[in-house]
């Protein structure tokens, strides 16, 4: 290989990862951002905010490297009032097994206040099966919940809404670089627009870190803002929330 064919395959993966705003992602985000300890779990609390009820709630991502790839569990309250009274109230537990970028597992319990229900998901194949109280679908292999938790949605056109298990065909547009405020400290990200069914931003940082992401629902945008990151690999995020 020539010097020059070299500097210039060089400079194109540079700007490739440049644009999507993340460092080598080598088997999925979670070998990546835990690097320099294997071993240690991180976790990513958002606070939850609604376009017209304010503050509704907090949302965690704790992601822990395993063996064969990443576990990735999910803790979720949202309480909605207005005046006083109560008009939302849901609690969400879930799980995501992963080996590189392939989901292989997933299990979650969501109650909304008429009792729980439960998703489960598994690999079959070059599948993925949905089991949930409306039977059982075959989505693809590639499916990926409804969960920002690293850079790797952007491998895929098929979601999974962790709620009632059901997919959707989205479309993700190309990221645009921009800066994002959080408690006041500007952070340079890349910000992906996700449409579908529902419409979806997501904004990551410099290492493909999820530091904002909005829902755009029917009753308003819900917003989820980071607000604590342990064991992230940046002094920077893990004051978040503090400033």
């Amino acid at each position: 290989m020539t010097r020059g064919n070299r500097s210039r395959r060089l400079y194109a993966r540079e700007l490739r990862l440049k644009t999507l705003a993340i460092a080598t992602v080598v088997g999925g985000f979670g070998q990546f951002i835990f690097a320099a300890a294997a071993e240690t779990p991180a976790q990513f609390v958002y606070r939850v905010s609604h376009s017209t009820f304010g503050d509704i709630g907090t949302y965690a991502n704790t992601v822990q490297p395993t063996r064969d790839g990443v576990t990735v569990r999910t803790q979720a309250h949202f309480d909605v009032s207005m005046l006083g009274v109560r008009m939302y109230r849901e609690d969400a537990e879930r799980t995501e097994e992963w080996q590189g970028n392939r989901l292989v597992s997933f299990r979650g319990v969501t109650n909304k206040g008429n009792g729980p229900v439960e998703v489960k998901g598994e690999a079959r194949g070059n599948n993925f099966l949905i089991t949930s109280s409306q039977g059982t679908i075959t989505a693809p292999a590639s499916v990926h919940p409804a969960n920002p938790w690293s850079a790797n949605f952007l491998g895929s056109n098929t979601m999974m809404r962790p709620d009632s298990g059901r997919i959707e065909q989205v479309r993700i547009g190309s990221g645009r670089e921009t800066t994002v405020k959080i408690d006041g400290a500007t952070i340079s990200a890349v910000k992906f627009e996700i449409d579908g069914s529902t419409k979806y931003t997501v904004w990551l940082d410099s290492r493909g870190v999820p530091v904002m992401f909005v829902v755009d629902e029917d009753t308003g945008k819900v917003t989820f803002t980071l607000a604590k990151c342990v064991h992230c690999g940046s002094s920077d995020l893990t004051q978040l929330g503090t400033r």
